[in-house]
């Protein structure tokens, strides 16, 4: 008999390690332990703060509880294959893997849920599979042109990971907007060209260095309802402005004049869980995976970390990102290795 410890968020802001025993394997089942598992700064902060909306259902076969609370969440952890049931076929025991998992210290998943990583890639540049995933389909929803002007609102990982994709992707000028100056420091440090401040004079700068057309192209990955009308207002006619970013509860204002309706603006959204089906011909799950292990691979991540803190001061990491978002960047959990 196998007992696990896993994060549960019992009440808004409110955090209890819980221990559970884990059920036999299956035949198609892995186990796994894990090394660290990285806390999101979107999502799963508003899964924190108690601001997801009500009748929202889980997107991921791996999450328990209920998004009224109790509930346990998290979608990035990496950690080395244990055991393995007798159909299984991909994995090995001591191989290094991701899983979308919350933040618990072992666990048993079907072998379709894990992702075998690369040996020879460190253990937590694995943690920014789901967000590579996430800054890549931003990408395939919307490719850039060679030669292009973007803008990515928010310097959370995401809009890090869009960035630098961005430049791959034959952007000329990549301009950031964040209101924390560590985050527009990396960015800056990673490859983009101009790192502004939200506010103020925001679109005349944005104009400036724009030669007075605006941003060819718009992510808006901040989580800020405000900077989506910030992020309209920078487009340039008949540009795109992608949503990348979930709201949640909070209300989300906008003014649509004439540069929106004359300026034929267009604003889409992209989520994760869905390809754009124009690319079903050539693209699939599978060969989305691919690309972004090559990513971690290709990509400078290790500065994106943050803080390490242990599993077990686990409250104390939700309350830094909470309390003290302008000191983080990606806040990682550790585990003990036994």
């Amino acid at each position: 008999m196998t007992t696990a410890r896993a994060v549960w968020i019992t009440n808004p802001r409110t955090i209890e390690l819980r221990s559970e025993v884990l059920r036999e394997l299956a035949p198609n089942e892995v186990r796994l332990r894990a090394i660290a598992s990285a806390i999101s700064h979107g999502t799963e902060m508003l899964v924190y703060r108690g601001r997801v909306p009500r009748g929202t259902e889980f997107d991921l076969p791996t999450l328990r509880g209920s998004f009224d609370f109790p509930i346990k969440y998290g979608y990035a952890s990496v950690g080395r294959v244990e055991r393995v049931g007798a159909s299984v076929t991909e994995l090995l025991p001591g191989d290094l893997a991701f899983a979308l998992h919350p933040h618990q210290n072992v666990y048993v998943l079907p072998e379709s849920l894990v992702r075998r990583l690369p040996p020879e890639l460190p253990a937590e540049h694995g943690l920014f599979f789901a967000n590579m995933e996430t800054a890549l389909n931003a990408m395939l929803d919307e490719p850039i042109r060679l030669g292009e002007c973007v803008v990515v609102f928010g310097q959370g990982i995401v809009g890090l990971l869009i960035g630098l994709l961005a430049r791959r992707n034959g952007a000329a000028r990549v301009v950031v907007v964040d209101r924390f100056e560590r985050r527009r420091r990396l960015a800056l440090a990673v490859g983009a060209n101009a790192a502004l401040e939200p506010g103020g004079d925001l679109g005349e700068r944005l104009r400036e260095l724009t030669a007075g057309r605006g941003a060819d192209l718009v992510f808006e990955a901040s989580g800020s309802p405000p900077a989506l009308q910030a992020a309209i207002d920078a487009i340039a006619p008949s540009g795109t402005v992608v949503v990348c970013s979930w709201y949640g509860t909070t209300p989300v204002s906008l003014e649509l004049g004439g540069h929106f309706h004359r300026g034929r603006v267009r604003v889409r959204g992209s989520q994760v869980g869905q390809l754009d089906p124009a690319l079903a011909p050539r693209w699939d799950r599978a060969r989305r995976s691919d690309a972004v292990l090559d990513l971690l691979t290709d990509l400078p991540l290790g500065g994106l970390i943050s803080h390490r803190i242990p599993f077990e001061q686990a409250a104390d990491a939700y309350r830094l990102v909470d309390d003290r978002a302008e000191e983080t960047v990606q806040v990682v959990l550790t585990y003990p290795l036994s």
